[in-house]
Parts: structure tokens; sequence; C-alpha cells
């Protein structure tokens, strides 16, 4: 009785695994990996810092201590998430890249696009 039960719950739990152990990617979707690499210059900045970068955000949402910060070129639009820690200023802590029409674009190559929008600044 106790190896049928055994043998149940085996077949249960195997059941579960994708096959090879990998989850599958749905077709159409390009996964970028999530790293911080060239994001140096703008995690950890607070809103000024991100205004001198990439000049004026396209928009400035609030909601209680956070604020998320628009950056829009024709390449990418980023996201730049501000918390505050304690009684500091709110800084980057987040990142959220895409191509205008939605697409996924690496968030180092949005940042490097937008830096050199208009001229650079």
């Amino acid at each position: 009785m106790k190896a049928l039960a055994a043998s149940v719950l085996a077949l249960g739990l195997s059941a579960c695994a994708a096959p090879g152990g990998v989850a599958p990617i749905p077709a159409g979707r390009t996964v970028i990996p999530y790293t911080t690499a060239g994001l140096e210059r703008v995690l950890g900045q607070d809103a000024a810092g991100l205004t001198q970068l990439f000049g004026q955000p396209d928009a400035d949402i609030r909601e209680g201590t956070a604020r998320k910060l628009q950056f829009a070129g024709p390449i990418c639009v980023l996201d730049a998430y501000l918390y505050p820690k304690g009684s500091e200023p709110p800084r980057v802590t987040y990142l959220d890249a895409r191509e205008p029409d939605g697409s996924t674009i690496d968030r180092a190559s949005c940042v490097a696009a937008l830096t050199r929008r208009d001229g650079g600044r």
C-alpha cells in the first residue's frame, strides 16, 4: 500500500515538471536578461541627476513618497522608479525600458540612446 502511494505521488509530481526541467518560453517573445551592467550612471541617482543626464522628463508621476520619471526618445522609453530610504531624497532603485511600440529593449541600450538624444546633454 505504501509503495502504491509513493508511486502515485511521484507520478503526480513528475507531471508538474516541464520537459527537460526548463519552462518553455512563449513564441514571439524576446527575453532580455535582467542585469545592472551599463546602468551605473542611473541607479542611485536622484531626480536632479536624472534631469541633468536626460533633460526634462516626459512624465513625472508621484504616489506617496515614490516617484516615476519617464524619458522618451525615438529609440525607447525609460521609466525610472525613485524611492526614498529613511530621510534621504528618493533615488532610482529600478528601471524599465521598452521601444515606443512596447517591444522589449535592453535597459542599458536605452540609457545610452537617451543620453545622446537631442545631441546629448
